[in-house]
């Protein structure tokens, strides 16, 4: 276990593990609390729940770019891990997760705690899940679970059963036949296509006078080339929410999100390009893409698995972004009819006021959107945004101006319940100088969140800068999935499945020595942020919102209008504010203010 420890911090860079005990590791316990007395220390944090362990393993990777560490015990520590481990496997995060197990002489034996681990994990962390059976495997069982999580950008996993690990460490293998002898890091690599496929690439880029531009996670790192290539063809680009943090709001040609979540810039873009350039996105929903044989199609992925899978491409490019458009850009010609460009440009300034005008209408007591529109001008320079899924995230993704520098992300893939805190809490033990804001719902709050408050209050102190602010929607609703009943089923809203419990957040935040502001009137919103980002510790804004105010998506379909109007006439119980409210919304959409 020291060897582990040692290397880990030393040279692959591991800074923090994220857990909870059980007899399962106290092994591996041991080790970190003598590792703690010498220069190889690695921070324990210590989460309310294993769940919640492995998405702060996710936040931290998403937000640094290293691996992510969780550690449970055997069986049902194990088992807790999953839904945060899926989270980070399907948004290409690189976690390994270390888990106990049973003494070897017991397992077979259906022994207390035992579980098939091996099994478990077998899909979660498909391209590596091992367990040890002798000490002289820890090393390079650690060694590639870490270069494999950070080469493939996935999970990996190491059982490790409890009598094992209070097996002398073997720091070194004996020299013998049928020994590894590994050696840790990961080599970085340059990606790039061949020529030829640039060369095809660029001749259609060339030829297009409508070009739509579609970026994920896949860019983050390529802002500067995204810019260029979208300046020189005359596009605009739209973003999948992985992607947000990857362009800013603030450039012009910028649509914003993309999807049910998404904005009608993007909308529109999408339906009326002749051509399109897909760049480190796997975003799933076609019926937001061209038709099919409508738009011609670039796509650039690092992996050559994701290419052609959401839209036929006519030249896929296998490469990093960044490095791949570096290629493009001397092959492409500036397009000096801008009239497509000056469409887009004028789409993005009538949408922003129509999103000002939705986010001031009344509402019964608080509109969400206005809560997210003026945070929006407020938001400190390289913030991190963390949001949980939900109604939460439609604010998220339309109403929140990202500036560079800022970092920002949620569950894409999955689009699970229950990150918002944890992925925040990874990200101020990063980033301790930083500010960091978590967008939560009343459903995710209740489900992980509240738990989250006790890990910041026992860790708070220890950051720079203490500023961690979780915004509360309290509506006591399910709202995403209200609506969704709404809207794709024509179902009314279900009360027994949608309502939740009341609950004050402001006063369990208090009583965990949190700050805490309770959110009820639309003229204390700005006032609210402003207080809440000159605190001296973490705050809780909770925030009463009306559930009836509508996620409307950016293009509204007979069949979706034809369900609302059903779960309507069959009684919602929510009709009078949900009719009022997607009227006065609907209504911006044509005459804002």
């Amino acid at each position: 276990m020291q060897r582990f420890f040692g290397a880990a911090t030393s040279r692959v860079g591991v800074r923090r593990i994220f857990g909870y005990p059980g007899d399962g590791i106290n092994g591996i316990m041991g080790a970190l609390g003598r590792a703690e007395k010498n220069s190889h220390a690695i921070e324990f944090i210590q989460a309310r729940h294993e769940e919640m362990a492995a998405f702060m393993a996710c936040g931290h990777a998403k937000f640094t770019g290293e691996v992510g560490v969780c550690l449970a015990t055997s069986g049902p520590g194990a088992i807790h891990l999953l839904n945060g481990l899926y989270d980070a496997k399907l948004d290409h995060a690189p976690v390994v997760a270390i888990v106990g197990q049973q003494s070897r002489q017991a397992m077979g034996g259906s022994y207390q705690q035992e579980v098939d681990l091996v099994t478990l994990f077998k899909d979660v962390a498909n391209e590596y899940v091992q367990m040890a059976t002798h000490p002289a495997q820890i090393r390079h069982l650690v060694d590639r679970a870490m270069r494999i999580a950070k080469a493939e950008r996935t999970v990996t996993c190491i059982i490790i059963p409890n009598d094992l690990q209070e097996a002398k460490a073997v720091k070194e293998p004996e020299h013998l036949h049928g020994t590894i002898h590994s050696g840790v890091g990961h080599a970085k690599s340059r990606m790039i296509p061949v020529d030829h496929e640039l060369r095809r690439a660029a001749d259609i880029l060339n030829e297009g006078k409508k070009i739509g531009i579609l970026i994920g996670a896949g860019a983050m790192h390529a802002s500067a080339e995204v810019t260029q290539i979208a300046e020189i063809l005359g596009a605009g680009v739209a973003k999948a929410l992985l992607g947000k943090a990857a362009l800013s709001d603030e450039l012009p040609f910028v649509t914003g999100s993309i999807g049910l979540l998404g904005t009608k810039p993007s909308w529109d873009m999408m339906m009326h390009c002749d051509t399109l350039l897909m760049i480190g996105s796997s975003f799933p929903y076609s019926e937001f893409l061209p038709k099919e044989g409508q738009a011609k199609c670039v796509q650039i992925d690092i992996d050559q698995r994701m290419l052609s899978l959401r839209y036929p491409a006519d030249v896929c490019l296998v490469g990093d972004s960044a490095e791949t458009l570096r290629l493009l850009l001397p092959l492409l010609q500036r397009k000096e009819d801008r009239a497509w460009r000056k469409t887009i440009e004028k789409n993005i300034t009538e949408w922003w006021k129509v999103l000002e005008a939705r986010a001031m209408n009344d509402a019964k007591p608080l509109n969400p959107q206005r809560v997210f529109w003026e945070l929006s001008p407020q938001l400190p320079d390289n913030c991190i945004l963390c949001s949980d899924s939900g109604s939460a995230a439609n604010w998220f993704a339309r109403d929140l101006k990202i500036r560079p520098g800022m970092k920002a992300s949620l569950s894409g893939t999955l689009a699970t319940m229950g990150p918002g805190v944890p992925y925040a809490i990874a990200a101020k033990f990063a980033f301790p100088h930083n500010v960091v804001i978590a967008l939560v719902g009343d459903g995710a709050m209740q489900m992980n969140g509240n738990n989250g408050l006790i890990t910041i209050s026992k860790y708070w102190k220890e950051w720079a800068d203490p500023r961690l602010i979780i915004l509360v929607l309290n509506n006591g609703d399910l709202n995403q999935v209200t609506w969704e009943q709404r809207v794709m089923n024509g179902d009314p809203k279900y009360m027994p499945s949608q309502q939740l419990p009341e609950f004050s957040y402001a006063q369990y935040a208090e009583m965990l020595g949190l700050k805490a502001i309770r959110l009820e009137s639309p003229d204390a919103v700005a006032g609210a942020w402003s207080e809440a980002l000159s605190a001296d510790r973490p705050v809780v804004i909770d925030a009463h919102t009306d559930p009836e105010v509508p996620p409307l998506p950016p293009h509204i379909t007979f069949q979706q209008a034809r369900h609302f109007m059903s779960s309507i006439l069959h009684g919602d119980p929510g009709r009078g504010g949900a009719i009022r409210q997607s009227f006065k919304d609907a209504v911006e959409s044509y005459l804002p203010h």
